[in-house]
């Protein structure tokens, strides 16, 4: 039996939220503009980043000017300020040993796999879905679908999202596969809950879920 488990990464399986914030100051303060506060900040990622600045009220056509330096600051940072949660190393260790893994996120994919290579952990995964690679970010379903391309056919039964925003259940069920919440990021039990029952405590708990619903013992 074949089983897939794609992966969110921010507030899934690492905290970049230094990097991140970082770079949103970095832009804002180039262009003269005031900085935005922390928290407006985090309560947007996992949105695309031209989503985030529009709704830290950039003009729409200045978004790309700031997406610019944005990106040329966070290259420069993201892995010296970028750690895996708690559980991600166990939880990959885990889950290869029963599904073949890939990631899909907003972020760009190419930081993204540098990033995973730099934490030691990129040999696991067979794709990396990046902003780059699609048309329509989550909470469409063509992540997913891109990303599944990459797998021999499966059963959308034995597939699952693990992600910590709605984006990540949302495209889930767009896709018609299965999708974890984690509380390890970005979004509370509460806004969780109103898209999935399925949520638990962050990655390692995800994997013990999924193997649990298969019936999968070590």
């Amino acid at each position: 039996m074949q089983y897939i488990i794609l992966f969110d990464l921010d507030g899934t399986l690492i905290d970049s939220t230094q990097a991140v914030y970082e770079g949103f100051c970095t832009a804002f303060r180039h262009f003269d503009a005031p900085i935005p506060a922390y928290e407006d900040v985090t309560q947007h990622i996992g949105h695309p980043l031209e989503y985030m600045f529009g709704a830290l009220g950039v003009r729409e056509t200045e978004i790309l000017e700031y997406i610019v330096v944005y990106k040329e600051h966070y290259r420069k940072i993201c892995n010296l300020k970028t750690t895996l949660l708690p559980s991600t190393k166990e939880a990959i260790l885990e889950a290869s040993k029963f599904a073949m893994l890939g990631v899909v996120t907003t972020k760009t994919g190419e930081y993204s796999k540098s990033l995973l290579e730099y934490l030691g952990i990129a040999k696991y995964f067979t794709c990396v879905i990046g902003r780059e690679n699609v048309t329509n970010p989550k909470p469409n379903a063509e992540p997913i679908l891109t990303a599944l391309k990459y797998f021999p056919k499966t059963p959308n039964a034995n597939i699952y999202m693990v992600g910590d925003t709605p984006l990540d259940i949302q495209a889930a069920n767009n896709a018609r596969i299965q999708s974890v919440g984690v509380l390890s990021g970005y979004a509370s039990l509460e806004i969780l809950q109103t898209y999935t029952q399925n949520i638990v405590k962050d990655a390692l708990s995800a994997v013990r879920f999924i193997k649990a619903q298969y019936g999968i013992v070590d």
